[in-house]
């Protein structure tokens, strides 16, 4: 009876094994090739203040020509471009992403076309590296003539050190979450046998903001900036005892 009590034993306990290694993060595995092992799965997250914003800021003009709505366009985007050089914007930091021309139709109450016109839209993105004078800015380029203006989206301009916390913190996360398995399950730890980081994330805030007809702000746009998020995950193989 002895035998018989041992060997059911021995056969509940590679069941064990098994059925652990058969699901998700964590696991354990263990097969006659190999050494069992337990696996982890552990996440960081640092929150950071943002330094800078970009912004899309656009003119859309109409015209009887082509060449006259195109004429028009231009007179607006560089009385743009100067009011965001004048308000601090370096040059550098302003970037044409997007210019399009288009005809249009009038219609009657038919449906039928009964004039038609050009639209021309020329958009240009910003980045502005000083946020306390995000919403100045804002009001100055709508009060100059930009009639969209979307997009707002905030970041930090040099993650690498927020980076490195959140990684820190997912190798410390993963690594309590193995001993606290280990122990639960009777086993000890052994070394550390690989260690595979996913990547880190952020979660940028975004703001959508539209302007019509190319009229003024009342006053400067209150901005809050807030915190983000950096995350970051990492997988720990260890072997067990």
């Amino acid at each position: 009876m002895k035998k018989v009590t041992k060997t059911i034993l021995l056969i509940s306990l590679t069941a064990l094994l098994l059925a652990a290694c058969s699901g998700g993060a964590p696991s354990i595995a263990a097969n006659s090739n190999n050494p069992a092992t337990l696996s982890v799965t552990g996440t960081g997250q640092v929150f950071v203040v943002p330094d800078i914003a970009s912004i899309s800021v656009g003119v859309r003009s109409q015209g009887e020509t082509v060449s006259e709505a195109i004429a028009s366009n231009n007179a607006q985007a560089q009385q743009i471009k100067d009011t965001l050089v004048a308000e601090g914007v370096d040059e550098k930091d302003i970037q044409t992403s997007g210019f399009y021309v288009y005809q249009q139709f009038d219609y009657d109450f038919q449906g039928q076309p009964t004039d038609y016109y050009y639209s021309v839209e020329n958009t240009v993105f910003v980045t502005v590296r000083d946020i306390g004078k995000l919403g100045g800015i804002l009001d100055a380029v709508g009060r100059s003539g930009a009639n969209t203006i979307y997009g707002i989206n905030f970041d930090v301009d040099d993650k690498s050190e927020a980076q490195s916390s959140a990684r820190n913190l997912a190798v410390q996360a993963g690594m309590a979450q193995a001993q606290e398995l280990a122990q639960a399950a009777g086993v000890k730890l052994g070394d550390l046998i690989s260690i595979n980081s996913t990547g880190t994330t952020t979660s940028q805030d975004f703001y959508g903001y539209g302007m019509g007809g190319g009229g003024a702000m009342a006053e400067s746009v209150p901005i809050s900036s807030g915190q983000m998020p950096i995350n970051a995950q990492v997988i720990l193989t260890f072997s067990i005892k």
